[in-house]
């Protein structure tokens, strides 16, 4: 069975193809840089011919609202142009848990949107919506500093480490289209800010840590309802603090 990963050379994509190679399918890692590009449509009819599933984990190169809207509509209505005329059977994407809910955020209504266009397209699909991984803890503080502050929404969230997200694809990737939404989220929920604070002390980061209702993610405030999931997700099993420590180990071997 054929496979294309749209977005196969990043942290999920290149997990994922890696993980369908050793089902012994033949997986096409597609991007830009393989001459592959969802904007423009060059390479796509050629790299979608005879494939049954087309997976998207790709993301926008820009954050600015107008940019980040225009990337998920354009690169989504193309690409979906093109597995109707290669009779692809399964579309499947990533998304964001709580996306709905935080229609401050340019970026969470481009999601939104796009996952609009997979819905109506007609063709069967499968949207994963995912809670933030374990690996952007360097990106929000960075995202959250001023000077020598960093301001972090103590609002609840449940970061999952993103090997347990790219499982939870892989299985939805092999199995039948769900027509559905589902959600993939940490075992712990948790204060942003106190995700960030064990992430600036185990980096000896000195910079200091404030505790902000007003903090931004995303161009978003948020609440304690904002980024968690709902009933019935799948839960990852690995903690923060374990996962923290075996990178740690991995880095230092």
């Amino acid at each position: 069975m054929k496979i294309v990963v749209i977005g196969g050379t990043g942290l999920i994509g290149s997990n994922l193809v890696n993980r369908l190679l050793r089902h012994d399918h033949t997986v096409i890692a597609a991007s830009p840089a393989s001459g592959v590009n969802t904007i423009t449509g060059e390479g796509l009819n050629e790299a979608l011919k005879n494939a049954a599933i087309v997976v998207d984990v790709s993301n926008s190169p820009s954050f600015e609202d107008k940019a980040v809207l225009d990337f998920f509509q354009r690169s989504t209505m193309n690409l979906l142009t093109a597995e109707a005329y290669a009779g692809v059977k399964h579309h499947v994407a990533m998304s964001v848990v709580g996306a709905e809910r935080l229609p401050e955020s340019g970026y969470l209504r481009a999601k939104i949107a796009q996952e609009e266009l997979i819905k109506e397209s007609g063709i069967p699909y499968s949207i994963l919506r995912s809670t933030q991984f374990f690996e952007f803890a360097g990106r929000i503080a960075q995202a959250g500093t001023t000077g020598e502050e960093v301001h972090i929404s103590p609002a609840e969230f449940q970061p999952i480490a993103s090997d347990e997200v790219v499982s939870a694809l892989a299985d939805i990737v092999l199995g039948a289209p769900l027509n559905a939404t589902v959600e993939v989220a940490g075992p712990v929920r948790m204060p942003m800010v106190e995700f960030i604070r064990y992430y600036l002390n185990a980096t000896e980061d000195s910079r200091r840590l404030i505790s902000d209702g007003h903090a931004l993610y995303f161009g978003a405030e948020l609440n304690d309802r904002s980024l968690v999931p709902g009933g019935n997700p799948r839960l990852g099993r690995i903690k923060y603090e374990d996962w923290f420590r075996a990178q740690l180990a991995t880095a230092q071997s």
